[in-house]
């Protein structure tokens, strides 16, 4: 299914300023909460898309490379579970509530949010993948090995040795939070913080997994295989959500970033959509015409250089450039002509540009002048 545009999907336009778009995600959390909308799939997915809406709309960096690249920019070409960028991917609905909740003063606008314990999200990891021009303009796939952590696989991310050795906190009684009651000036406060006892996951353990001393989490050597969109610039970064570092002891996968760097090509030069390349005509060429090859991003191709071709002129080759990202079309190759003149020549060439040079051809006259100078 396409995305719908995240402008769109929050009712804002697209100079819309920070505080507007803010407030335009608090409305329509409010309106698809889950808590007024229970059991409603429909709801909590169109919930879904404004939480993915707004981590990117609210982000300065995200927003600049949506505007400019649309949902490949910041990651939304290939979508569905682990696809490139959203929430879809690997986000649940405590992730939604974990990130966001500032937006509300905390939590929700108190639709029960407060019971919900954190949820631990591992680091994201961030890869640089080198593409050749060819590679660019069809896409790739490219597989990518990642040193990364993973769940341990004795203690199943526990971090316990066994089951038995891991209880509910004492001190939270399993929801990961504390509730402290303060007296001030306004009477009696209270306050909600992390559970200092379990650090917020509810549980403690007794006895810590042999394998991976508690932590949850090993190192390991894995190959994730990333799809990238044709038409991708140098700098740009793609991100594949739940591909990152698996959390301590449970909770959600960090993501995956993807610096889009370009190689340099031997002969093209590379303007946004568009090609360039410098084409160096031997002088009788330009002065009598004929025909050369040139090098494309699909191999090399012959043109025709007319009589008399000027230094300076550029011919294009309309579709010969590199495919738009995010929309329809291509762009075009164009061929910066320059004319080489010899600076040393034989005896026998001397005498053959010595019969030339009175001649009135080979002498501009004041239309020439301007034409050319124009």
């Amino acid at each position: 299914m396409e995305k719908r545009d995240y402008y769109e999907v929050l009712g804002v336009a697209k100079n819309a300023t920070d505080d507007e778009i803010k407030k335009a995600y608090r409305k329509k959390a409010i309106q698809y909460h889950p808590d007024k909308n229970p059991g409603d799939k429909e709801a909590e997915e169109k919930f879904k898309e404004a939480a993915e809406a707004y981590d990117v709309l609210s982000d300065p960096q995200k927003r600049q490379r949506y505007d400019q690249f649309g949902h490949a920019g910041v990651g939304g070409a290939a979508g569905g579970a682990g696809g490139f960028g959203g929430f879809g991917g690997g986000f649940s609905m405590e992730d939604i509530f974990e990130q966001f909740g500032d937006v509300f003063g905390g939590h929700f606008g108190g639709f029960g949010s407060s019971s919900r314990r954190s949820v631990n999200k591992g680091t994201n990891l961030r890869v640089k993948v080198r593409l050749t021009l060819e590679e660019i303009s069809t896409g790739v796939e490219k597989k990518l090995k990642l040193k990364r952590q993973v769940p341990c696989s004795h203690c199943n991310g526990t971090g316990a040795e066994s089951s038995s050795d891991m209880q509910t906190c004492s001190t939270c009684h399993g929801t990961g939070r504390v509730v402290r009651t303060v007296s001030s000036l306004f009477g009696q406060m209270q306050t909600q913080t992390t559970c200092p006892a379990c650090g917020g996951e509810g549980k403690t353990i007794t006895k810590k997994c042999s394998q991976c001393n508690g932590e949850g989490t090993v190192t390991a050597e894995e190959v994730v295989t990333v799809k990238i969109p044709a038409g991708v610039q140098q700098g740009m970064q793609l991100s594949m959500s739940g591909k990152g570092n698996a959390a301590r002891r449970g909770g959600v996968n960090g993501d995956l970033y993807i610096l889009i760097e370009e190689e340099k090509h031997p002969e093209l030069i590379r303007d946004e959509d568009d090609l360039i390349y410098k084409l160096l005509l031997p002088m009788p060429t330009a002065v009598l015409g004929g025909s050369v090859e040139i090098p494309t991003i699909n191999g090399k191709v012959k043109i025709n250089i007319e009589a008399g071709t000027q230094p300076g002129k550029v011919l294009r080759l309309r579709g010969k450039g590199l495919p738009r990202l995010n929309a329809y079309g291509t762009g075009d190759l164009l061929v910066y002509v320059g004319v080489f003149m010899p600076s040393k020549l034989t005896k026998d060439e001397k005498a053959v540009i010595e019969k030339l040079k009175d001649s009135g051809s080979f002498n501009p006259t004041q239309s020439d002048k301007e034409a050319y100078f124009r």
